[in-house]
């Protein structure tokens, strides 16, 4: 007997989307957005024994990100975003700061390819830790620990049912977990809106936990209506469209551009870097910053070719906004980008 789909959110927060009635769920696993979606070991096994075609040219391709010290911003109280690498982002509003997705420290099967621009200790003065989803590459237990020890006054904003992995790794830190289309609460003071938005995509972390924790995307509103949208990570599907329809034309988008081949196994999790294009275009935004490559080998492509790819469509003319593409801890003065 098929089991009755029930519905999940955070009735403690403000749901945006009229009628929502909360995350689809099938069991204990979130679906992907209507429908549930279960990665196939079949696919995984097919990856590891075939050959991928671009073998050598990814083994002759060293090419790594630019780093640049970002010290003195972390230091001054300067509105500005940094990119650390991969999907982690230090953004400064208003005074307040955020960081996204921390992998600050190499692990087993995750190796840093650069360094951090700053020394993980220095992350300090962090208000709120936005976590996007689950997945090691953007969830890391010994980062989550370091940031805990150096800011212990910080809230996580993140995904129904994380906070007992978060509680594993840090039990002190203050939790608010949000669904699809739920706005955080942040108090009076705050300087700002934020929202917890689809993204398509899945969770995962061991063996008996397959989409037990949800998985999103986030976007920051200002008083005067300016929008930094963090889109973490997400294959192509319709959500960039409604959430334009939603919140209008975006100011700045931060699109994840790599871990895209072989297509038939990345195609329903990350988005390459047309489809990133498209989406930011969907999302009609005026300023698009890549993340998600050059920190971690996590796939087939060649470790140059999604900034390339990205930087083509762009010059082609096929990229609404604005392109940037900030070395590693090169400071963004977001707030002056018209």
């Amino acid at each position: 007997m098929a089991l009755r789909p029930t519905y999940l959110r955070n009735e403690a927060l403000k749901t945006i989307r009229p009628n929502y009635p909360g995350n689809k769920m099938i069991g204990a696993q979130f679906c992907n957005g209507e429908e549930l979606y279960e990665p196939s070991f079949s696919t995984v096994l097919r990856w590891q024994t075939s050959k991928n075609p671009q073998k050598e040219e990814k083994k002759a391709d060293t090419w790594v990100p630019e780093v640049v010290d970002c010290s003195a911003f972390l230091k001054s109280q300067e509105d500005g975003l940094v990119w650390l690498g991969h999907a982690c982002f230090l953004l400064r509003v208003g005074g307040v700061t955020l960081l996204t997705d921390p992998v600050l420290f190499s692990s087993f099967g995750l190796r840093r390819r650069h360094e951090l621009p700053c020394r993980a200790e220095d992350l300090t003065g962090i208000t709120y830790l936005l976590l996007s989803h689950g997945h090691r590459d953007h969830l890391d237990a010994a980062s989550i620990k370091q940031l805990a020890r150096q800011n212990p006054n910080m809230q996580v904003l993140t995904s129904l049912r994380m906070a007992p992995l978060i509680r594993d790794m840090a039990p002190g830190l203050q939790v608010q977990e949000a669904g699809w289309w739920q706005q955080y609460n942040l108090g009076d003071n705050a300087p700002f809106e934020l929202f917890y938005l689809p993204a398509s995509h899945w969770h995962r972390r061991g063996l008996n936990d397959l989409n037990r924790v949800l998985w999103g995307s986030f976007l920051l509103r200002t008083p005067d209506f300016r929008t930094i949208y963090f889109a973490a990570d997400t294959s192509m599907a319709d959500h960039f469209e409604e959430i334009e329809k939603q919140f209008g034309p975006l100011d700045i988008a931060l699109m994840p551009i790599g871990a895209y081949k072989p297509a038939y196994m990345m195609q329903l999790s990350h988005v390459n870097p047309h489809e990133a294009a498209k989406g930011a275009n969907q999302l009609r935004a005026g300023h698009v910053v890549p993340m998600h490559y050059g920190t971690f080998d996590l796939s087939d492509e060649p470790a140059s070719e999604p900034l390339h790819e990205i930087q083509t469509v762009a010059h082609g003319g096929m990229l609404r906004g604005e392109l940037h593409t900030p070395a590693v801890g090169e400071v963004m003065r977001w707030q002056d980008w018209e």
